[in-house]
């Protein structure tokens, strides 16, 4: 017998793996591959056919049957052909006054290792289960309702994309007559991507308990076979990135903010390879600790939700890069990105003195960091008024203006606090002491936020301490019930804090991740008390947190810190002030990290001390200004900062009518050095030749291998950077 193998460019790509970036190079490639596409070129739809409801937009498919009841049976990687589905599930599970409900899925699949489609005619359905009822197909609402006109972003478009809705009637038998289940899943335009949650209606006369909801369970392929393994050690589905906005804790990373995602084994996968049952092959998404509430009659619960992206390589970098996609269709106010100072202010003449020198050096925004005379919580009117009269000289400046307000880790009061539920007193909190967001306290918090920014007209929250999870064992705290009900309670009261702020177009700095819930920037990580070190570490430790942030992270969503007067010690050879006898200094901390793409929060009385400092400040702004598009564009990691070499990065833009690329490299050495280096240029788009331009006074001509890599030999000066372009 004698086969043809047919492959499509897109996927001989797919399987040319390279070793710079993950994919080969090929002409058809260039065009195909969706990372570089154009916005519109995978356009999502939902079509419906006999009794197959299929979700598609070129990259990803999910597909579902609803003839016995309403189930999940394929969810392929169009790109790759992968297909994640090995049993069928329920489509969501709901505890509701202490019993288990299955919602949606069938019954009758004995080999659970694969599925076949000639097996799924003789599945049945359940009476004890929420049955499946009439579907809809509607247009992609926004995620949120972000008013950013007045802020720098790379984008500002909402998502685009189709919501398909199933509706659930509940079990006959249940006693939960009028209680409605809707699963929702959104598929997007030109990302593989599924979004999915679930919504609770009480159409009864009597309230319900929801304790718990799982809005989306997975039987998934295996990524492991071992004859002994546990579920923890065993390697998870690589082919699924799982992202939720239930994440939380101050580690300003996502994988260990998150609070939702749990690996399964399947006991009732019997020829699985494992012989204790235990590989990871079932993936849920539910808040760990539960939900706890009383669904009031005629209320409505709506889940967490969650994104599910298909992932295409193994590559680190590729990876990220899907992950930092997502983050601009679907969050764009995370690319959000103003140029601003920190001013730790003691009186109104240094804000309006800091104001002028934002003003006289392109700087768009002044933060009154934390130890600043002013006081968000302080609604008196004088306060207020006199807060407006700096907000409206600020904006006459055309500069923004925001504070600083601290939530958690601060004692409040006996009565206010979070209640330790093994001591029954206050105490034990995530940062020791904490407020309790549903207390008296709690409550009147928000709306003294809510107030300070209508009546000052204040641009920016520093929200220092969010809500970082803590449960809550008060039962006369008048926000929440008791401890069942706290953390989501607590956790729903800073998402609509925040939705509330973002849709008033305030920008939002908050070191923890709620950037699905219109946070707009955490900190990239770092250790405080590394500020008082030698400028000479400090420079070096600054590249290594760049670098490390941004595998999963627009340049726009981190931000990093300049510490310009002492902050906690460090003495004269750690400070910046006086900013004219270090002002070299000053400025390669400047060109790291605006050649990064990330603001840092200069915190000190001014930006300049002289005339001299005033121009190198400008310089950089003008600098950074010129190029602004590419450097928030896509980060690629070149070699990290480590002391004995150079060091660097590249932004990366194939879809940018101007600049492709834009690289910074590093010498930490006393001595100049000259290093020929391996440029990794797929990203850009470019194939063939590239023109690189070199600290905007020299360029030449490259080639380009088949794996779109250039070969530059580059000399970078003792203790110093270089840049170029790429187009």
């Amino acid at each position: 017998m004698r086969f043809k193998l047919f492959l499509s460019a897109h996927t001989l790509a797919l399987i040319l793996i390279g070793s710079g970036n993950g994919f080969a190079q090929t002409k058809e490639h260039e065009h195909r591959d969706w990372m570089m596409c154009q916005s519109g070129q995978y356009q999502a739809h939902i079509v419906a056919k006999d009794q197959d409801i299929i979700l598609e937009n070129g990259l990803v498919r999910r597909s579902f049957k609803i003839k016995q009841n309403a189930f999940c049976y394929d969810f392929t990687n169009l790109v790759t052909g992968q297909q994640l589905i090995r049993a069928v599930q329920p489509e969501a599970q709901l505890q509701l006054n202490g019993k288990w409900y299955n919602v949606g899925g069938v019954y009758g699949q004995k080999e659970r290792a694969y599925l076949r489609p000639e097996w799924m005619n003789d599945f049945t359905a359940s009476d004890e289960d929420f049955i499946f009822v009439n579907y809809e197909i509607r247009d992609l609402d926004p995620l949120l309702n972000w008013n950013g006109e007045k802020w720098w972003a790379t984008h500002k478009s909402a998502a685009k994309g189709k919501v398909l809705i199933f509706s659930y009637a509940s079990p006959k038998t249940s006693g939960l007559s009028g209680i409605t289940v809707e699963v929702h899943y959104a598929i997007y335009d030109d990302i593989p991507l599924i979004s999915k949650w679930v919504t609770v209606k009480n159409y009864n006369n009597q309230e319900v308990q929801i304790n718990q909801v799982i809005h989306e369970k997975l039987a998934l392929v295996e990524e492991e076979s071992a004859v002994v393994g546990s579920v923890e050690d065993m390697k998870k589905q690589h082919g699924l990135y799982v992202e939720s906005n239930f994440a939380f804790n101050n580690a300003m990373r996502y994988h260990l903010s998150d609070q939702s995602l749990h690996w399964r084994a399947d006991s009732t996968y019997t020829s699985q390879v494992n012989y204790d049952y235990k590989t990871p092959a079932i993936m849920e998404v539910y808040p760990k600790l539960g939900v706890g509430i009383k669904l009031q009659p005629k209320d409505d619960f709506v889940s967490i939700r969650s994104w599910e992206l298909l992932m295409d390589s193994y590559d680190r970098e590729r990876r990220g890069l899907a992950i930092r996609k997502m983050y601009r269709i679907i969050a764009p106010w995370t690319t959000a990105n103003p140029i601003f100072m920190h001013l730790v202010s003691k009186t109104d003449d240094q804000v309006y003195s800091a104001i002028d020198q934002c003003a006289a050096t392109g700087y768009e925004a002044l933060i009154l960091s934390f130890g600043s005379h002013i006081n968000m919580e302080d609604t008196t009117a004088a306060n207020l008024s006199n807060l407006k009269k700096i907000a409206d000289y600020a904006h006459h400046k055309n500069v923004k203006i925001g504070a600083y307000s601290l939530f958690s880790s601060r004692k409040i009061s006996e009565a206010d606090d979070v209640i330790n539920p093994k001591t029954g007193k206050t105490g034990g909190a995530f940062f020791g002491n904490a407020p309790c967001f549903g207390s008296v306290w709690g409550i009147g918090y928000t709306k003294r936020i809510k107030t300070f920014f209508e009546k000052t007209g204040f641009d920016i929250w520093e929200n220092d301490g969010p809500f970082p999870g803590d449960q809550c064992a008060s039962t006369s705290h008048p926000g929440h019930h008791g401890l069942e009900d706290s953390q989501w309670v607590q956790f729903n009261m800073q998402k609509e804090l925040y939705h509330w702020l973002n849709a008033r177009g305030v920008y939002i700095n908050s070191p923890d991740w709620y950037f699905l819930d219109g946070s707009n920037k955490t900190g990239l990580g770092y250790r405080e008390v590394n500020f008082s070190l030698p400028r000479e570490n400090q420079r070096i430790l600054n590249r290594q947190n760049i670098f490390d942030a941004l595998w999963e992270e627009n340049p726009s969503m981190a931000w990093g810190f300049v510490p310009l007067t002492a902050y906690q010690g460090g003495g004269k050879d750690a400070v910046l002030e006086p900013l004219q006898e270090h002002r070299e200094d000053y400025k390669q901390l400047m060109m790291q990290y605006y050649g990064a793409g990330v603001q840092a929060c200069y915190r000190g009385p001014r930006l300049y001390d002289s005339e001299k400092t005033k121009e190198t400040v400008i310089d950089v702004i003008q600098w950074y200004k010129k190029y602004r598009t590419i450097l928030n564009s896509d980060l690629i990691h070149l070699r990290r900062a480590d002391g004995r070499d150079w060091d660097g990065f590249l932004h990366v833009n194939a879809t940018e009518t101007g600049f492709k690329g834009l690289g910074m490299l590093f010498n930490p050495l006393k001595i100049a050095i000259t290093r020929t280096i391996k440029l990794p240029l797929y990203y850009t788009g470019l194939t063939g030749r590239a023109k690189i331009g070199f600290d905007d006074k020299s360029s030449k001509e490259v080639s380009l291998d088949r794996e779109s890599k250039a070969t530059l030999s580059i000399t970078i000066p003792a203790e110093s950077y270089r840049w170029f372009t790429v187009n």
